[in-house]
């Protein structure tokens, strides 16, 4: 037959042309990793010394350095052209959250994959391009002249590998690495309260909510230490804070109620605020979020934490407050790391920039979202901590890099001599806080005083939910925050401490 001998005669010869190649392969590095080793300074582990990416050539792509995967870097890092720039993130945590929804993770009405986008999806070079990379680690210094960024990798664990130090030179670098919680040099904040903007504190959280819940149901628990287990106070009455109380008062209207009929009675909330909850909203809109918040059965303290002890908070007047979970929610201020930097500082301690979010005393060096602050010389203020400001200044930054990579000034001190365009304006879009039981409110006004919606009640709950639900950025997970939603409503809560 001769098909079946010119088919015999194929075979053979695929097969010799295959082992080849594999012996060709065998005895040659792969092309991604002949990239790796020109990329690399690989250098011995010396004090002093360190292993990191040396300067580009004028043939290749610029660098961008992104510090911090936040709002405001994630927004430039997915807006930023990856034909004309290489792409570096150097970042703690390997993904972004979605802070609107966090409060709503802690108590199991959203799973905390759902708030969790990673920066491989946001920015996809991060994953595919030679030249762009994810580095597990933290900025530890910042040599300007040099365009070199010093960084350490983050471990974790007794059993886990030495920090490993190692050096980025970049053509821009925008510094975005966010803010500190505030704790005002309150003792025992540190140790035992716990804060709610990461994924991993939300996590402690339902871990120790749901810990007090089953040891108050323990044969032999006094009642006194029931009460105690059971008492849950949030401190800082921002839109954090209330929006957490309120997700905690359904918790436990609805679930624990139901599932834990034993110790129902004893649960409760508070909510300590040294003025009014919600300050940025108006007077209408604070009444009836303190109406709903008292009819859902939080109590509200005004007053100051003065001393934070292991089972126990102390007030300016001396008054104490037992509990078993402390959430801290009191505002937040610039990192160690922004502390030390050697650049103008704006009010407040964060770094200075001029209009267009450029460091002035600094070539290539840009610095947007918490960490960044208008000099005073601009004339301008400082803008608030907000996740919708820094996602502005993220997606301007981005379009300017690439307008100046365009201009061929991405690599660096390139761009001495180009015209950045026009300035970066904030205009506020106005805020949204849900305060639990189909409630939420919903002022899109850009000031107290300027004219606009301004709203309360089921309505602005469902524009709460439907606007972040289209402000989540990946299709993947609208998919399972609103499936997370439907089963939360139809099922309720998942209660499983794992």
């Amino acid at each position: 037959m001769p098909w079946f001998r010119n088919f015999l005669q194929l075979s053979t010869s695929a097969i010799s042309r295959h082992s080849s190649l594999q012996r060709q392969a065998a005895l040659s590095p792969p092309p991604s990793l002949t990239h790796l080793v020109t990329r690399f300074i690989t250098t011995q582990s010396e004090p002093g010394r360190y292993a990191g990416l040396g300067p580009t050539k004028p043939d290749e792509k610029p660098r961008v350095v992104v510090v911090g995967s936040g709002w405001a870097g994630c927004r430039l890092m997915k807006g930023i052209d990856t034909s004309l720039y290489d792409v570096v993130c150097v970042s703690p945590r390997n993904h972004m959250v979605f802070t609107p929804l966090l409060a709503s993770t802690c108590v199991g009405t959203l799973e905390f994959r759902s708030v969790a986008e990673p920066i491989g999806r946001i920015q996809p070079a991060i994953s595919r391009e030679p030249g762009s990379y994810f580095f597990l680690a933290n900025c530890t210094g910042l040599d300007t002249d040099d365009h070199v960024v010093h960084c350490q990798t983050v471990t974790e664990g007794a059993d886990s590998l030495d920090p490993w130090n190692f050096k980025l030179s970049y053509d821009k670098l925008v510094i975005a690495s966010g803010s500190q919680p505030l704790t005002f040099g309150i003792k025992g904040v540190l140790e035992h309260a716990i804060f709610l903007r990461e994924v991993y504190h939300a996590q402690e959280i339902r871990r120790k909510l749901l810990l007090n819940l089953m040891l108050s149901d323990v044969p032999g628990v006094t009642e006194e230490e029931k009460s105690r287990l059971l008492h849950c106070v949030i401190v800082g009455g921002g839109p954090t804070g209330v929006e957490f109380s309120g997700e905690l008062s359904d918790f436990i209207i609805k679930d624990v109620h139901q599932r834990y009929a034993h110790v129902k009675d004893y649960i409760r909330v508070t909510l300590i605020e040294a003025n009014e909850i919600l300050s940025s909203f108006d007077d209408g809109l604070r009444k009836y979020a303190t109406k709903q918040l008292v009819k859902s059965g939080v109590r509200l303290v005004r007053g100051v934490v003065k001393d934070v002890l292991p089972q126990k908070i102390v007030l300016s007047d001396g008054a104490d407050v037992p509990y078993g979970l402390l959430v801290w929610s009191t505002g937040v201020g610039p990192s160690p790391f922004i502390k030390n930097l050697e650049l103008p500082k704006a009010p407040g301690g964060r770094i200075g920039v001029d209009e267009w979010l450029r460091v002035p005393s600094a070539q290539d060096v840009f610095s947007i979202g918490d960490c960044s602050g208008f000099l005073e010389s601009t004339g301008k203020p400082v803008l608030p901590a907000l996740a919708q400001v820094a996602e502005r200044q993220g997606k301007y930054l981005a379009n300017e890099l690439n307008r100046v990579g365009k201009a061929s000034g991405g690599h660096a001190n390139a761009a001495k001599d180009i015209d950045l365009g026009k300035p970066f304006v904030y205009k506020h879009l106005g805020s949204m806080a849900t305060i639990g039981r189909f409630k939420a409110l919903v002022d899109l006004r850009q000031s107290k005083e300027a004219k606009g919606v301004s709203m309360a009640g089921f309505v602005s709950w469902f524009i709460w939910r439907s606007a972040y639900l289209t402000r989540v950025l990946s299709w993947r997970n609208r998919f399972y925050v609103a499936i997370n939603w439907t089963t939360t409503f139809i099922f309720g809560r998942d209660i499983s401490r794992i």
